[in-house]
């Protein structure tokens, strides 16, 4: 009887939190659904709060951004901390299952390997990878992060942005020699980001690892912004300079199909 007794207190102590976070994301959800904001007192009606715990948790709820209040109009809007959240989920809205097809095809295509990357933090970071079927080949596990400056991916999502907002990012940046290739003079680049917009792909000469080059291309959101990025990598000896530009064609042709199943568009094309 004891332990019958002690299990239905571990089970109520763990109801008690279950039960504000299933309230409090009710809250969130109503709030959200509305879209002109909601009341306090109409948000404990929809939710079927008692209005004493429906403004605790919105208290709550403000308190870490999820939610805001607007005095003036007595309503409580979403939060900003509730837009990053979502924000997480939109930057990587199924891009490696729509990708993977294309990714699939790219790498039949190229003989070389394709990976698809994110900007997070200041580094370009694998979402996922379609390795060849060479002994030698480039390998990057999911998750694996690299500079901006200096990988393939990285240069292809910077120089998809405005110049201006490119080299910005670019001076917040630590820019450490990785190779003897590594460019970490500004006006380096700042060139190599000009001719990577020029011809519409990135190139890592073997920049941030030696033996590897890397041909990369952006993906763009449906405000013409550089979503992720899809590169072609493998060693240097099978990516001479006179395939650079074939790879080049492959590997933008891929991205802008991406683009396309996205619901993207190409920055030339927005308006």
């Amino acid at each position: 009887m004891d332990g019958d007794h002690g299990q239905q207190g571990t089970r109520a102590e763990a109801a008690g939190p279950v039960q504000a976070l299933s309230r409090s994301l009710d809250l969130l959800e109503c709030i959200a659904a509305a879209g002109d904001g909601v009341g306090s007192a109409e948000l404990a009606a929809l939710t079927g709060q008692p209005p004493s715990t429906a403004h605790r948790l919105l208290k709550n709820l403000e308190q870490r951004g999820y939610v805001a209040f607007d005095e003036d109009r007595g309503r409580w809007f979403i939060g900003v901390q509730a837009f990053t959240v979502g924000g997480a989920f939109l930057r990587r809205r199924n891009h490696a299952v729509i990708a993977r097809p294309v990714m699939r095809r790219l790498m039949e295509d190229s003989g070389e390997t394709v990976n698809l990357a994110v900007e997070d933090k200041g580094e370009a970071v694998i979402l996922t990878q379609v390795e060849c079927r060479e002994m030698m080949r480039a390998l990057s596990q999911p998750g694996t992060r690299a500079p901006l400056y200096c990988s393939g991916v990285g240069k292809a999502l910077l120089a998809a942005l405005p110049e201006e907002e490119a080299l910005a990012v670019l001076k917040g940046l630590p820019l450490k020699r990785i190779t003897g290739r590594t460019l970490t003079g500004p006006d380096d680049l700042a060139r190599d980001l000009a001719e990577t917009r020029r011809r519409g792909y990135a190139v890592d000469d073997e920049e941030h690892s030696v033996g590897l080059r890397c041909v990369a291309a952006a993906v763009h959101d449906e405000h013409g912004r550089p979503l992720c990025a899809l590169s072609i990598s493998g060693p240097a000896v099978r990516i001479p300079d006179g395939r650079i530009a074939e790879l080049g064609v492959l590997v933008v042709g891929a991205a802008g199909e991406i683009t396309r199943a996205l619901g993207g568009v190409a920055p030339q094309r927005r308006g």
